[in-house]
């Protein structure tokens, strides 16, 4: 397999050497509002929180840092650093989100909860493989809770699906470059 540039890509011939996540760690506004969305509503535990009061370039500094567990033990993260600005601001779903895997009856089970306490609820969208409900947190970050599908193949088929995706990736690229009538996406810039 080849990286970026056309590099081998690391690892060695048993996998990547990249394990998994650890976490994924966002700023956010209230760590008490935070976790109320993240334990309280999706289940996921606290399980560290700690503040930080010097940077690792010494500078002092005063933020608390939280964990929220998910079932394979990776983490969501968050930050609270109360007078350092951040603009927090809804993201498009398109533009940043993380996705956390459930199993299908949890999905229909969060779908109804979330709106029956009146978070912001969109789905049940089918991607094919997975199918997908989305909400908005406290900071208005887009969190995607996705179930498998059973029919959406197994690790035996990963080579039909690696190159189905390639052909898919290869087909947008080749459409860029020579939009159809009508079409709004632009071409990549001259290199």
């Amino acid at each position: 397999m080849e990286g970026a540039e056309g590099r081998s890509a690391p690892g060695t011939a048993a996998g990547p050497a990249i394990k998994g996540l650890h976490h994924a760690a966002y700023r956010c506004r209230d760590s008490e509002e935070t976790r109320r969305f993240y334990e309280g509503f999706l289940g996921l535990p606290l399980v560290e929180a700690f503040e930080i009061r010097q940077t690792q370039t010494g500078r002092s500094t005063s933020v608390l840092h939280t964990f929220f567990e998910m079932g394979d033990g990776s983490c969501m993260a968050f930050f609270e650093a109360p007078g350092r600005p951040f603009e927090f601001k809804d993201q498009h779903d398109f533009d940043l989100h993380i996705a956390l895997e459930v199993e299908p009856a949890e999905l229909e089970a969060r779908f109804e909860e979330g709106k029956s306490l009146g978070i912001e609820t969109r789905g049940i969208a089918d991607h094919g493989f997975i199918r997908s409900i989305y909400f908005r947190d406290p900071n208005g970050y887009v969190v995607e809770l996705s179930a498998r599908k059973a029919d959406a193949g197994s690790s035996a088929g990963a080579g039909d699906r690696t190159r189905a995706a390639r052909a898919a990736l290869d087909e947008w690229q080749r459409s860029k470059e020579t939009p159809g009538p009508g079409a709004a996406r632009p071409t990549e810039p001259a290199r």
